[in-house]
């Protein structure tokens, strides 16, 4: 054919225009993740799974609790575990409470911490002054001690017990002071003062059993006077430490002479209220320990 006429059967004829091909994408589906995204979307899943828990309550009510019969069904053996260990503590407990008593006299030691200010006060003067004090006797109501916090003359262990622990803290910072301060060292002056306070509440009981004397003392009594050196001794050693031994000789002389009349009208009026009731005179409430048993 002439070129003429394929020109003109070209412009006759309409020119198709290629479009481009379409590519079907499937549609993903809820659980299937995009092949494109680079990092997982997790905002729709605890969506869901938000949904998911507030569903069963539904309206926004909280679901309703299992009951404790579903409870024990889902998981029997700890549950029973747990209810068995609840039945043996409160067995223990009980057992505890009814003979802690026969160990440990929890209403005899609440008698002797039943102190104020005020009782500590007037005990540490008399302590370290006690040689104007006269009015020695020890307050009764209807046959049984009043508390220390009434009396001055009456025995407690809050001043025993505050003094020990004070006693040593100052011996370790008296060894601090002389660059021998260890752990061991503390706790082997803690020891030793406690087994002396020990022995000579073992002696003092033996010697009452040895010449048979009887008296109202209780070992608790005992324990409570022996402590109060304590205090003696805190006051030598801190004036050890400012004044040097000079210091620390004179002011525990002082302390020992101090202790021995505060205890010497006290003890001896525990031993005549036992040998001999009829000496005992009550006025008012108010028995009086009068002279030693002869």
């Amino acid at each position: 054919m002439h070129p003429a006429g394929l020109a003109a059967a070209a412009a006759g004829t309409p020119r198709l225009r290629k479009w481009p091909s379409k590519r079907r994408i499937p549609v993903s589906q809820p659980g299937m993740a995009d092949p494109h995204q680079l990092f997982d979307d997790t905002s729709s899943a605890q969506s869901r799974g938000y949904g998911a828990q507030r569903a069963p309550g539904g309206l926004g009510y909280p679901a309703a609790s299992p009951t404790p019969h579903a409870a024990f069904l889902a998981d029997p053996v700890s549950n029973m575990a747990m209810a068995y260990g609840s039945s043996l503590a409160a067995q223990g407990k009980e057992l505890v409470d009814k003979n802690i008593d026969r160990f440990i006299p929890i209403t005899k030691l609440k008698y002797y911490f039943a102190v104020d200010t005020m009782y500590v006060g007037r005990k540490l003067g008399l302590l370290f002054f006690p040689y104007l004090h006269q009015d020695w006797e020890v307050q009764y109501q209807q046959d049984t001690p009043v508390a220390p916090r009434f009396d001055v003359n009456a025995p407690d262990l809050y001043i025993p017990a505050m003094a020990f622990i004070t006693y040593v803290l100052v011996a370790g910072l008296a060894l601090g002071t002389q660059d021998r301060f260890s752990p061991d060292l503390l706790g082997l002056q803690a020891s030793s003062a406690l087994a002396w306070l020990t022995l000579e509440v073992l002696a003092i009981l033996l010697s009452l059993y040895l010449v048979t004397v009887n008296t109202d003392l209780t070992t608790i009594d005992l324990v409570a006077f022996l402590g109060y050196k304590y205090v003696g001794m805190i006051g030598g050693v801190l004036m050890g430490l400012l004044f040097g031994k000079i210091g620390y000789y004179l002011v525990l002389g002082w302390c020992c002479v101090a202790i021995f009349v505060f205890m010497f009208p006290l003890l001896p009026g525990a031993v005549a209220h036992a040998c001999n009731p009829s000496t005992l005179g009550g006025r008012g409430g108010r028995i009086t320990r009068s002279g030693p048993c002869g």
